[in-house]
């Protein structure tokens, strides 16, 4: 006998629900898949013995009462959906609320618990500088950009910056516009303390010896602004030197 794969999920259905029935009648409360199978079944003989679509909803609707299925299942089982054979076709039947409307609860199965959360300390080590944009248009940092490395043209002390980043919500970024001063908090970069990328003037952990001071140096010599640095002066003629270059 060849049963084609719909077919065979009709018997599994038919043999789950059949095993409902037994346990039913032996005063068990049915748990989940005994309940849905039990409720499938009954939609699809609706269908199949040629009652309507609205015939098979009420019938879902009226199979098992909450008192006749373990006390969780109505919570987990919200509808019940099988794809009936009617006269003219298959349908999918929805069967909503199968075993009658159902008490909402704080702690029911799926529920969204809001723990108790312990009150934010505040970050600590936490450094601001002011920041100057000399150039003509608007410089936007990213929350974990290395700031000592951000844009060449913005004017602050990059010793400062130095293994810091912007203390903003991640994802975040902060505009700093032309011409304007900008003060920002900066965050210390934690974790390995390794930085990679960026603007290049540091390219591996920020506290070995030695890479503090090569990339100072380095940032000097390739004419990121810094207000630290005596060359620079003030951030007018810093800017208008760095036009010049």
């Amino acid at each position: 006998m060849q049963l084609t794969p719909t077919e065979r999920d009709r018997l599994l259905l038919f043999s789950a629900a059949e095993l409902a029935r037994r346990r039913r009648a032996a005063g068990v409360l049915l748990n989940v898949p005994e309940a849905t199978a039990l409720i499938a079944d009954e939609v699809c003989e609706v269908a199949r013995r040629g009652g309507r679509h609205a015939d098979a909803v009420r019938t879902g609707q009226s199979v098992l009462t909450a008192a006749e299925v373990l006390p969780e299942v109505p919570y987990v089982v919200r509808s019940v959906a099988v794809e009936s054979v009617f006269a003219d076709g298959s349908r999918l039947v929805v069967v909503r609320d199968p075993f009658g409307p159902v008490a909402e609860r704080d702690d029911m199965p799926g529920a969204v618990l809001v723990a108790d959360q312990p009150p934010v300390e505040p970050v600590a080590d936490l450094v601001t500088v002011e920041v100057v944009n000399t150039a003509s248009v608007v410089i936007s940092v990213t929350s974990h950009f290395h700031f000592f490395e951000a844009n060449a043209r913005l004017w602050f002390s990059r010793a400062t910056a130095y293994g810091r980043h912007l203390d903003v919500p991640a994802g975040t970024h902060v505009r700093f516009e032309p011409g304007t001063t900008t003060s920002v908090r900066l965050a210390p970069i934690r974790g390995g303390r390794v930085v990679v990328g960026f603007a290049g003037l540091v390219d591996g952990p920020l506290d070995e010896p030695g890479v503090f001071e090569t990339a100072i140096a380095r940032a000097h010599e390739w004419g990121f602004l810094d207000s630290d640095h005596a060359g620079n002066g003030d951030p007018e003629s810093a800017a208008a030197r760095a036009v010049a270059r």
